[in-house]
């Protein structure tokens, strides 16, 4: 394991440590739906999702907890079998795939737990308001992008000064 990128497991822990902080101070501090106002455009707004991303199938009847928790397990497995075969570097693949794994565990123990997850983060520009999120949020987009940048960047630049 040392010689792979699973060296980089504590990446993921931060993550998932960070989010469930967060979504702690989040239920203790936040009011329900009652928008805590922290810059302009931005408030800190407590909501609770069922379903996935934009509240994707958030009224189903239940059944959906089960397809996105065995989702997420399917996910970080092929994700922890996808970082045994990296080198043990930490560069953009790695840091991409632990931000990943570690914010969809952070989803995943709240979806086991309480059958929802704590979302808090909510911009906005007029009436009109984003979808509400959270720190694992974060870290899986942050992870995406990563996985995007090394595809479609950093592998082309290498592809080009190779030949």
């Amino acid at each position: 394991m040392r010689d792979s990128g699973w060296r980089f497991w504590p990446l993921a822990l931060a993550v998932l440590v960070l989010d469930a902080l967060s979504k702690w101070a989040a239920n203790l501090w936040l009011e329900f739906g009652r928008p805590l106002a922290v810059l302009p455009h931005f408030n800190l707004t407590l909501n609770y999702n069922t379903g996935a991303a934009f509240s994707f199938l958030a009224d189903a009847g239940g059944w959906q907890r089960w397809v996105f928790i065995g989702l997420a397990l399917a996910m970080v497995a092929g994700m922890l079998w996808w970082l045994r075969r990296l080198p043990p570097r930490l560069g953009c693949e790695t840091a991409g795939l632990w931000l990943i794994v570690g914010g969809a565990l952070g989803n995943l123990v709240e979806r086991l737990l309480w059958g929802r997850v704590t979302d808090f983060f909510d911009f906005y520009i007029g009436s009109w308001h984003y979808a509400t999120f959270n720190v694992a949020d974060v870290a899986i987009t942050l992870g995406a992008a990563c996985l995007l940048w090394q595809e479609f960047v950093l592998n082309r630049k290498r592809s080009d000064e190779n030949g």
